[in-house]
């Protein structure tokens, strides 16, 4: 895992805005309708083939395959798992319920998207889940190696994304194992195929794993706040577990709060989850910093600091706003985390989020993106030029 050995590397989370067509591909297959798989896979691997010089141009070192292949960063997993089937809707968050007037705003804002929803008419474990076959996600690694060999490289290091089972199994209601341990140990055994394969292909691993903060206001808003972190400790435990082969420094975890604009106000304290995360046998975590909800947590890191060699990709561009930050605004976000962490060498310049985790669902234009990518790439040259 590369850290900023002469300057503040940049990178992001991961999901990228997806081509209109494309979108509305996924968007269908989602609601039933028919969709030819030879069309989806040549507009998915033409989305990819596009995406990855735009990162480029925008000043990103660290960059992906921006999950052109997949209709979300988890709900995918239904097409190359067993055992998923039915559908139920998930709970709505706590920090919605708490105002009616904006969630009716923003179901109505919801309803007018072509997009495949992350919350409604979710697939349940109806049967033993199991790793289809191989062949998907070493497709999809393949494919991204083709891309970048056509741009001589790209990246300074190119990484991966893959579900944690967490998230799986609090959206992708358990209705088969006789408990969630045992669902978690089912879904950390197929996702282990994803996450060796990932590796081995020689791409950076980073498991989303929006549970881990994300489920206190959702699954267990209504229960103790040590039900929700025994919950965090299971699913870390079982990420553990699917490591067991994979060198810490290939792997970053991505943790948040979900990546939705509403008030927040329901969100878990860093402070509260962080010791658990840090069992967690990864080489660095992305933590977002920049929305007004958890900018302040930088501190956290002082008062818990994670290992020596461990890294923070932090969250210094807002995926849920069309402002462009200023890159000096870029710049001393990078240096409070640098000052929190003790060692610039350990923090890399990155996003809160996605751009659009779940197809259609994103906030942005595409074009803000990579304006927003470009800003985070000057804002890091001023960081770099002040910390080293």
């Amino acid at each position: 895992m590369l850290h900023s050995r002469e300057r503040i590397l940049t990178t992001h989370c991961g999901s990228l805005p997806r081509p209109k067509h494309l979108t509305e591909l996924y968007a269908e297959r989602a609601s039933g309708k028919p969709v030819d798989p030879a069309v989806l896979a040549a507009e998915g691997k033409a989305a990819l083939n596009w995406v990855v010089p735009q990162q480029i141009a925008a000043g990103i070192d660290i960059g992906n395959n921006g999950e052109q292949q997949r209709e979300a960063f988890f709900l995918y997993v239904r097409h190359r798992m067993s055992g998923f089937g039915g559908s139920w809707n998930r709970r709505i968050f706590a920090d919605i319920t708490r105002y009616p007037g904006f969630r009716a705003e923003m179901e109505a804002q919801a309803a007018a998207k072509v997009s495949v929803s992350n919350v409604g008419s979710m697939p349940k474990a109806t049967g033993e889940v199991k790793y289809l076959d191989r062949a998907f996600v070493e497709a999809e690694c393949a494919d991204f190696r083709e891309a970048l060999d056509a741009v001589g490289g790209g990246f300074a290091e190119p990484f991966f994304t893959a579900p944690s089972p967490g998230i799986i199994a609090a959206a992708m209601l358990n209705a088969f194992y006789d408990s969630e341990q045992a669902y978690l140990d089912a879904l950390g055994k197929a996702l282990r195929v994803e996450y060796e394969t990932i590796v081995r292909h020689g791409y950076l691993l980073q498991i989303d794993a929006p549970d881990l903060a994300l489920e206190r206001h959702v699954s267990y808003q209504d229960r103790p706040l040590s039900d929700f972190l025994g919950f965090v400790e299971r699913v870390v435990g079982t990420i553990n577990t699917a490591l067991e082969t994979i060198p810490r420094d290939r792997v970053r975890l991505h943790v948040c709060w979900g990546n939705y604009e509403a008030p927040h106000d329901r969100d878990v304290p860093l402070e509260d989850i962080l010791p658990v995360l840090r069992q967690a046998k990864v080489g660095g975590f992305v933590f977002p910093f920049a929305n007004p909800r958890h900018a302040h947590e930088y501190h956290v890191l002082e008062k818990l600091p994670l290992d020596p060699d461990q890294i923070i990709v932090a969250g210094v561009i807002d995926p849920l706003t069309n402002f462009v930050e200023h890159p000096e605004v870029v710049a001393e976000r990078i240096e409070r985390v640098a000052r929190a962490v003790g060692d610039p060498t350990r923090v890399i310049a990155g996003s809160d989020c996605g751009f659009d985790t779940s197809a259609g669902r994103g906030k942005l234009s595409e074009d803000v993106v990579w304006a927003k990518f470009a800003a985070m790439a000057e804002g890091a040259r001023i960081a770099s030029e002040r910390l080293f």
